[in-house]
């Protein structure tokens, strides 16, 4: 053995394989330090945020963040970020880009339809595709039972072909028939935000007041929040159109419960 070691030959070659072993696990050291083998971030909450406070946010988390879209939203924040991808929560590598969707500081100008005449809900549909939004159900007798009579902006009235602001709540002044005047309270428990606001309108009512629990921080998670208790309850004893219920929401797990 000891004259095998000493013949130049086999020397070499035990130096070359021990090369070739330090080589490999100097590159799969360098691979793991350059790839940050293992090593992964979670990504934090941009979401109603300043851009200037996501920047700093972004680079204490060793991330980069990059605005690609906005959107409009009347009752959030302007300049203000209103979602993010990947999401909070996410997995990342280190210096891993976040796309950001701001809210415009500019607000989006629509033109306002012309709705008298129309039924309620063919009303409401028609606000929705322009972007604007059904506020209150104002009742006045009248021989159709919700005709719109007058389309409204507060207590003023708004003419068609009127620019104004997307997300605009629009008021209805519409007809109601004292022969056809009731309708029932529906069970919005366990509905999201939007869809509950929706069913409350489509039974000709009114949403008083939304009231939204601690665990509602900011506006994603009102889109978010699930009706938890409502005011009056549901039920099958007829009520006056145009009568109000209040819906309180909640995110928290614990109380909610999704309707399918």
């Amino acid at each position: 053995m000891t004259e095998i070691l000493k013949n130049w030959i086999v020397k070499n070659l035990l130096l070359a394989v021990g090369l070739i072993i330090v080589l490999v696990l100097v590159s799969a050291l360098g691979l793991n330090l350059i790839t940050h083998h293992g090593r992964e971030l979670v990504v934090p909450d941009f979401t109603n945020m300043k851009v200037s406070e996501a920047q700093y946010t972004a680079a204490v988390e060793d991330m980069r963040i990059e605005i690609v879209d906005s959107v409009y939203i009347r009752r959030m924040g302007r300049g203000l970020i209103y979602s993010q991808n990947p999401k909070p929560g996410a997995k990342v590598k280190k210096g891993r880009r976040i796309l950001l969707t701001i809210n415009s500081v500019t607000p989006k100008k629509v033109q306002m339809p012309n709705l008298v005449g129309y039924s309620m809900r063919q009303a409401k549909a028609e606000l929705s595709s322009r972007g604007l939004v059904l506020g209150k159900l104002m009742y006045v007798s009248d021989m159709a039972t919700n005709n719109v009579l007058r389309q409204l902006i507060g207590n003023m009235e708004v003419v068609p072909g009127k620019m104004v602001e997307s997300g605009t709540a629009v008021n209805l002044m519409v007809g109601l028939n004292s022969s056809d005047s009731q309708t029932y309270v529906p069970d919005v428990k366990g509905l999201k935000y939007m869809r509950a606001v929706d069913v409350i309108h489509d039974n000709s009512l009114n949403v008083k007041k939304l009231v939204f629990d601690a665990s509602v921080k900011n506006y994603s998670d009102s889109l978010d929040a699930v009706v938890v208790r409502q005011g009056p309850e549901a039920s099958m004893a007829p009520i006056l159109m145009g009568s109000d219920v209040t819906l309180y929401l909640s995110v928290d797990p614990a109380k909610t419960i999704m309707k399918k």
